[in-house]
């Protein structure tokens, strides 16, 4: 039994983030083993801080060692497995210990420290009460005498065929007092268990078998030797839109159940998990189980707890799902690679591929990404033989690729057309509801007007916290800030600045909305954005109404783009794509490739072909005229061209260290001089290749009152870079600078904050 232990505590800053040593109490010693929650005395007061434990020794290093003050019970313990992935977290995203447990375990099965009854002893108590609910089973026969009431029999009949919760039998009319009463005659026993929630349980299950094309044949075919070897393999399913990669997966993960193994499936975001958890509910049943953010806590720890207790096979969620305590995983599903989502923005700074990979060569497992329009990187690595290629080159069912046609807005406006829906898109729209088929419009801007500009002295309202324009939100009569939530009602009309007539212009899909009413006040129009989509299930429901032909059109941001499969739609529009072409990062012009290459495969998926209008004032633009032709291969010529010129990945690593602070010459300072400390180590190891550009200001330089600068490293992503990294961090925190600038490092930014 451990007499001292290693523990990483909580709010610990980078520099003293390191293992502290307690002693353990003789009757904590049962109780403590690597993985425990802990509540520790810290610092000169002492003072009670959540820590896990990471070490465990069999002799104390001094007389003068601290006790711990509580210890979480053993359910409580961080599986190996889950410390393995924070030590992983740990030593690649430069997050303390204690941010990378609370990374790997949800809300609801985490700690807090609190006061015991005696208000004085500091303990150990849930975030949330862990949910529990009874379980009977049958322990003797039923006697004759005296004769057993009929709910008697009823209970003794059901639980034979197995034992049974509290909540199922009074489900069948059967009372608590019943049972009580035939527990207290010995003849059911009583346990204590996690209560288990079937989310999602009205999906019927559908026992038809599932039936390949020769095309998707070939495909599980050559994926699936991958789940018998044991060994860990990477592979690539790059199909085309509309071709059937989700019955792919479900092959796999059936064969996967059948070797008696686990699988896991990645989306990208929320409003993807509804049509995924429909195929995978319908086909698997119960042992399905979900992770996503949409959840709340009791929901998302009842599912954990299911996941953690063996009874899910399949787990199905967003980017934090990566870390489900599961066992003996053999597959690892991660559906449209290629999207940002996949990156966490706050500490720890993880991409969930670069987590997957690690569980895959941990369990033996078949990692599987898939996509229509894969992520450079991902695709150049199938060329240099790293990553295994699959390609479904057809349509489910043979249905051809939809026609796209490209139309030019500044020959709209020239024709006396000054509205932001194209006359083509105007017409074939039209015709669409005529057929009673349905229309899907991409606007990749929320609100209604996003930008206010004086006529005057031409400044543009920007938010007063942050540098960027705010956007008029028509429903609620307000200017909104999409950064940091700022709001100013009633809308202003004069200028602040000069005091000059404000003008208001630009198209949201508020002002979207409101156009298709008046142009077809027929319709029936379901707008999709973060505003509508606010409430719990929200996706889920107008998506379900949307399938039921409840609304004739769609029109939302990128959450419609991607995944959605619905028969009747027959038109896609894209409207705005403009300012995505010409934003800033080394990853636009994939972006922008891949959005439309998705929405446009959004329509014709059954038997009515398909149409696509792109609106655009840059109609020869090649990133385009590639997208709609759907030609990934030239596509991707192009793009590694220019990676491979500019020196961006897959050539090479890009680091960016952000640095933020409430004023702007001393962040500009501090960014500067963290530039300097690493020009000063690095000088002293030559091996390192690097490439140091900066600091500069962030692209949005003010955010909720904070100033951005940013320094941006081209480098090799390995050990020896991050440890030059970490010496680094460690000079800019010894020097106090953290005061002047929080600086975080992100290994997976797309060049731009």
């Amino acid at each position: 039994m451990p007499k001292t232990v290693g523990v990483a505590v909580s709010n610990a800053t980078f520099h003293f983030d390191k293992l502290y040593t307690y002693a353990v109490l003789p009757d904590q010693q049962a109780q403590v083993r690597l993985g425990s929650m802990v509540l520790v005395p810290f610092g000169r007061g002492s003072r009670p801080r959540m820590g896990v434990v990471l070490a465990c020794d069999a002799e104390p290093e001094s007389a003068k060692l601290k006790y711990l003050f509580d210890v979480a019970p053993a359910s409580a313990c961080l599986t190996p497995e889950l410390l393995g992935l924070v030590r992983f977290l740990k030593a690649r995203t430069f997050c303390t210990y204690y941010e990378a447990v609370k990374a790997v375990i949800p809300y609801g099965a985490q700690y807090r420290p609190a006061l015991a009854a005696d208000g004085v002893t500091p303990v150990l108590q849930k975030q949330l009460t862990r949910h529990t609910e009874t379980l009977y089973r049958l322990a003797a026969p039923l006697p004759q005498k005296p004769k057993p009431t009929a709910k008697q029999l009823a209970a003794v009949a059901l639980l034979s065929g197995g034992p049974r919760t509290q909540t199922e039998l009074e489900a069948r009319g059967i009372s608590r007092a019943v049972v009580e009463n035939l527990c207290s005659k010995g003849i059911l026993t009583g346990e204590k268990v996690n209560k288990s929630l079937d989310l999602y349980a009205s999906i019927p299950q559908n026992t038809e078998p599932l039936t390949l094309t020769a095309e998707q044949q070939a495909a599980y075919d050559a994926l699936s030797p991958h789940l018998e070897s044991g060994k860990p393999h990477t592979a690539l399913l790059y199909g085309v839109t509309g071709s059937g990669k989700t019955i792919v997966f479900l092959k796999l993960i059936e064969r996967c159940l059948a070797l008696g193994r686990r699988a896991l499936v990645l989306v990208p975001e929320i409003s993807l998990t509804p049509q995924m958890i429909l195929r995978l509910k319908s086909t698997f049943g119960r042992r399905v189980a979900v992770q996503h953010s949409a959840l709340n806590h009791t929901e998302r720890l009842l599912q954990w707890q299911m996941i953690q207790d063996g009874g899910a096979d399949i787990v199905v969620g967003t980017r934090s799902a990566i870390f489900a305590p599961m066992e003996k995983l053999g597959l690892i599903i991660i559906d449209e690679e290629q999207e940002h989502t996949y990156r966490s923005e706050s500490s720890p700074r993880y991409a969930a591929h670069e987590v997957a990979r690690q569980r895959a060569g941990e369990n033996g497992a078949l990692l599987l990404l898939a996509s229509a329009t894969p992520s450079t990187e991902t695709f150049y690595a199938t060329q240099a033989g790293r990553c295994q290629l699959v390609r479904l080159t057809q349509r489910y069912a043979g249905q051809p690729l939809p026609s796209v046609e490209i139309v030019d807005m500044r020959a709209e406006l020239a024709g006396g057309n000054p509205r932001e829906i194209s006359l083509s898109l105007e017409d074939a729209i039209r015709k669409n509801l005529e057929d009673h088929k349905q229309t899907i419009l991409l606007l990749n801007r929320r609100g209604y007007q996003t930008l206010a500009q004086c006529e005057d002295c031409r400044e543009v309202l920007k938010c007063p916290k942050c540098s960027v324009p705010m956007v008029y939100h028509k429903a609620g009569g307000r200017m909104l800030c999409h950064y940091c939530g700022s709001q100013i009602e009633p809308r202003p009309t004069v200028c602040p600045t000069c005091g000059g007539k404000l003008q208001y212009r630009g198209f949201g899909t508020q002002k979207a909305e409101e156009e298709l009413e008046a142009l077809f006040p027929e319709a029936r129009i379901l707008r999709m954005d973060q505003d509508t989509t606010a409430a719990k299930d929200a996706h889920e429901k107008l998506l379900a109404k949307f399938a039921r032909h409840e609304y004739d059109i769609m029109v939302g941001t990128q959450m419609v783009a991607k995944g959605l499969d619905f028969e009747d739609v027959t038109l896609v529009g894209v409207l705005g794509i403009d300012s995505l072409l010409f934003a800033q990062g080394f990853r636009a012009y994939e972006t922008v490739f891949s959005l439309i290459t998705q929405v446009v495969g959004r329509s014709g998926r059954a038997k009515a072909p398909g149409h696509a209008i792109i609106q655009t004032t840059d109609p020869g633009n090649p990133v385009l005229n590639l997208a709609a032709a759907q030609d990934y291969d030239a596509f991707f010529e192009q793009e590694i061209s220019y990676r491979k010129l500019g020196l961006y990945p897959p050539f090479c690593g890009l680091c960016v260290v952000g640095f933020t602070g409430t004023k702007e010459p001393a962040v500009a300072r501090a960014a500067a001089r963290f530039a300097q400390l690493l020009g000063q180590e690095a000088a002293k190891r030559p091996e390192i290749p690097l490439r140091v550009l900066g600091p500069t200001p962030g692209s949005i330089l003010k955010i909720n009152e904070n100033y951005r600068y940013k320094l941006t490293v081209k480098c090799r992503n390995d050990k020896q870079f991050r440890d030059l990294l970490r010496q680094v961090l460690s000079l800019y925190e010894q020097e106090k600078l953290p005061a002047k600038a929080t600086a975080v490092v992100d290994l997976h930014s797309d060049g731009d904050i």
